[in-house]
């Protein structure tokens, strides 16, 4: 085999050529999958099908002479295999699109998550897609070539795939509009193409913000001299927690048997400032809210727990998912997805209930200023579902017992998705009592939000991460409930009533204000939820 692939020599383009042709062919199930749901395949849309192929092939060709020179050919074109073999997994499994969010969203995954999407198929297509054709190129003997003739012949390459993209582009000019125009998302299935596009842009964004230091906001910010009840409040960050799974919102199944004897107040119309916790987390804690959320700009500018503890208060933050993404880097955060921490912990899950232990000796060493808490859960996250949950509120069966959600029928993975609810549910349940047991000394309050939705199988898609301006509801509309002890001053009745209008992730950072108490400029009540009632 060895003195084959010595003996058998290759021009660069010729191999440039063959990987291309592979790609298009092997890494684009999905891409040509949903390019069928739209164009569907008959003898009129085949020639133009077959023509998006070339375009496909042309532009993966003109990527791959761009950046692959005389040294570096092999080792370019071993990487594009080897990402496009992940990527095609993730978007033929999961119908996962990898945008630059997505991307932040990776890059900011842990071991621990990472783990949870593993599984014998990945392997599978990382081996026959990345690895066995890595090999082959790597073995290939490429014809030595002068400099000049070596960029001749990629100008020549690149020059014919132009060509040809123009003249495939002008010969089905009508397909090509509608396409551009109608079917946006399409794109997003192209591979390698749009990952390499989205990592350029993301890469572009990182370096070139103009963002240094850490810009303070709010330095006005003061505990009110009226307030005469010191507070206790905690926010409940949850995970991949879907309005329409809320039997407080209508769901058939009863997924909120605890919170229901609870006076709680139930926000119907609540959604998320982004579809994945790299976006949601740190949007829903700063100041610029969905529209004008930058990451680089939320990096360098404080948050409303910086403003809260300018104010005197004391912020915890306890984290039982991958981490605070940024938000509780100058405030108090304690790890517990770890045993060293987490009590409750079984088969190397730490469980939500555990963040619970312990913070009754945290605020009896805090006996001044008011005390903010967050807890960040593991909640729904995704894809195994049935590792969430102990295996009493195992109540929904058949349970999907796997990370290959489509290998799973839609009534499994919902059973599984449900089953984490019941425990949110309970884990709820278990915060208010918390906050119950301090009454006595405390203005108590508990606000709970999920950082986006998730995908059940819907239309082919699994978990989130969309694109937010073609992301289903289901990875945008959260629920969301709050909760007020005895002591805490607000007209519940007149916040029922405003329950159903629309919310957003926007109005938490005016509304932690508002619940706190703090005498701020920046303050904007149009953007407090309990404006008026408080």
């Amino acid at each position: 085999m060895v003195s084959f692939f010595k003996s058998f020599k290759v021009r660069s383009w010729t191999l440039i050529v063959s990987v291309a042709l592979f790609l298009t062919l092997v890494a684009n199930i999905a891409f040509f999958k949903h390019v069928i749901e739209v164009y569907p395949l008959s003898w009129s849309s085949a020639p133009f099908i077959v023509s998006l192929a070339l375009v496909l092939m042309s532009v993966t060709i003109i990527l791959l002479s761009l950046f692959s020179f005389r040294r570096t050919l092999k080792p370019v074109i071993i990487l594009i295999l080897i990402l496009s073999s992940f990527v095609a997994y993730f978007m033929d499994t999961y119908n996962t699109v990898i945008d630059t969010h997505m991307i932040q969203n990776t890059l900011e995954t842990n071991l621990s998550e990472s783990s949870d999407l593993f599984s014998f198929t990945l392997v599978l297509y990382v081996l026959l897609i990345g690895v066995l054709p890595s090999f082959i190129v790597y073995k290939a003997n490429i014809a030595p070539m002068k400099l000049k003739s070596a960029l001749l012949e990629k100008g020549k390459i690149i020059g014919i795939a132009l060509a040809l993209v123009a003249v495939l582009l002008f010969a089905f000019s009508k397909n090509y509009t509608s396409f551009f125009r109608e079917h946006k998302p399409l794109r997003y299935y192209a591979n390698p193409a749009f990952y390499l596009y989205s990592s350029g842009s993301y890469i572009q964004k990182s370096l070139s913000h103009p963002y240094t230091g850490l810009a303070l906001y709010a330095q006005d910010a003061v505990a009110s001299p009226s307030d005469k009840n010191r507070k206790l409040i905690v926010v409940v960050v949850g995970e991949a927690a879907r309005w329409d799974h809320f039997s407080l919102n209508g769901y058939s199944r009863e997924t909120n048997p605890l919170l229901k004897n609870e006076d709680i107040v139930n926000f119907t119309q609540f959604t998320s400032c982004g579809t994945e916790t790299a976006i949601s987390v740190p949007c829903m804690f700063s100041s610029f809210g969905r529209e004008n959320y930058e990451g680089e700009k939320a990096k360098h500018t404080e948050n409303i727990l910086d403003v809260l503890k300018r104010s005197g208060a004391n912020i915890l933050w306890r984290d039982n998912n991958s981490d605070s993404k940024g938000v509780a880097e100058r405030v108090t955060y304690e790890d517990y997805k770890i045993p060293a921490n987490n009590t409750i912990c079984e088969d190397g899950e730490c469980r939500d209930e555990g963040m619970l232990v312990g913070l009754d000796t945290y605020i009896k060493a805090h006996p001044k200023g008011d005390i903010v808490i967050v807890l960040h859960q593991m909640g729904n996250h995704g894809p195994a579902y049935y590792k969430r949950y102990p295996k009493e509120f195992e109540k929904f069966t058949p349970v999907c017992k796997s990370n290959q959600l489509e290998q799973c029928t839609q009534a499994e993975i919902a059973n599984g998705y449900d089953n984490v609810l019941l425990y949110t549910d309970y884990f709820l349940k278990k915060t208010i009592d918390f906050l119950k047991k301090n009454d006595s000394s405390f203005a108590t309050a508990m606000f709970y939000v999920s950082d986006h939705g998730e995908s059940l199988g819907e239309n082919g898609l699994y978990l989130h991460g969309f694109p937010y301006a073609i992301a289903p509801e289901a990875q945008k509309h959260v629920p969301a409930v709050m909760w007020f002890g005895e002591k805490f001053k607000v007209n519940k009745v007149a916040l029922k009533q405003r329950a159903s209008q629309p919310y957003s992730q926007d109005f938490i950072f005016d509304t932690l204000l508002g619940m706190s108490e703090v005498k701020t400029s920046v303050y904007r009540s149009e953007l407090d939820i309990l404006h008026g009632i408080h």
